[in-house]
């Protein structure tokens, strides 16, 4: 028996993908690896202005602020709206590189004979496409928690009821991000031409967006003030809400328990919707406080995690339905 028998075969080393997502990744890694550059240049980028005012004092009088904070303020403000684009790059990558221009150029008729089925080949972009997009949310939520630290639940300072902070300092812009990368998808299968599908899905996403936007705070009930002291009725607005509550609506309840704006109800400023009787007797807010600020954003991104499902399913039965 000679040595070489008795030496153990070789172990092949196990890659830590598969070769579809392998691929994927080597196919547009020109893009990723600018996806990544400029994430890392967001971050950089977010603690530029406070360290800069304080080694540059004369940067405070250019720009026109007050103070170091002052300065932080400002920039985080349009720092919030700007971040809410990246569901919409998210959206425009997944639908256009990763889809669709495959399918317009016929790249995937070299790829489903060679053992790649339709359904794998979708998979592979799909799973790149949501791995990008959890590491796009997380990425947009630390750097938005590094800056705006101590800003938004300050007296004063960021709102954290707002649409761009509230979306960019939790859970919901990392669902939102999913959400772009499923409806990319589904827009690459349907449209199967790069820039229209690009257009298709960065134009779902952010009606999306803005559809719940604007119903997220009636996705759970209000909490009620009532006041009837004299002064809450002078000032039409009760005591004991919290200073960062968002508020929904105030105004003032008469005798018979109805609502109105009295500045709405002045005899010179009749208005159809007022009563009869606009006697103050008390003063009513309805607001959230802060701390409905976790629940919303939990029911919020259920809801888009479902819609995320839901286009995700429908983009592999529609390649299906399509695949001779």
């Amino acid at each position: 028996m000679t040595t070489a028998s008795l030496t153990p075969p070789a172990t092949a080393r196990t890659p830590l993908l598969p070769g579809a997502h392998r691929s994927v990744l080597r196919l547009h890694r020109t893009v990723l690896w600018s996806a990544l550059a400029l994430a890392v240049l967001a971050v950089a980028v977010t603690g530029y202005p406070y360290l800069a005012a304080q080694s540059r004092p004369g940067l405070i009088e250019f720009l026109g602020v007050t103070n170091e904070d002052d300065l932080l303020f400002t920039y985080m403000e349009r720092a919030g709206l700007a971040l809410l684009l990246v569901p919409l790059a998210v959206a425009a990558f997944t639908s256009g590189p990763l889809v669709a221009r495959e399918l317009e150029a016929g790249l995937h008729q070299f790829a489903w004979p060679q053992g790649d089925s339709p359904a794998r080949w979708l998979g592979a972009r799909l799973t790149v496409a949501g791995g990008l997009a959890v590491a796009a949310g997380l990425a947009t939520l630390g750097v938005f928690r590094l800056g705006s630290s101590g800003l938004v639940t300050a007296h004063g300072g960021l709102s954290w009821a707002d649409s761009a902070n509230y979306l960019a300092t939790g859970p919901a812009v990392v669902a939102y991000c999913l959400l772009a990368a499923a409806v990319g998808a589904l827009a690459g299968v349907l449209v199967r031409r790069t820039l229209p599908a690009m257009s298709a899905a960065g134009a779902v996403t952010g009606a999306v967006l803005w559809l719940l936007s604007s119903a997220r705070w009636h996705l759970l009930p209000v909490s009620t003030v009532v006041d009837s002291s004299a002064r809450a009725r002078a000032a039409w607005f009760p005591g004991g809400v919290p200073e960062n509550a968002h508020v929904m609506d105030q105004g003032a309840v008469n005798a018979a328990g109805e609502r109105f704006v009295p500045g709405q109800c002045l005899p010179d400023l009749p208005d159809p919707s007022c009563p009869a009787d606009t006697v103050v007797i008390q003063a009513y807010v309805d607001f959230h406080p802060r701390s409905h600020f976790w629940y919303v954003q939990l029911i919020e991104s259920g809801i888009v995690l479902a819609l995320a499902a839901g286009a995700a399913y429908t983009a592999f039965w529609v390649l299906r339905r399509r695949t001779p």
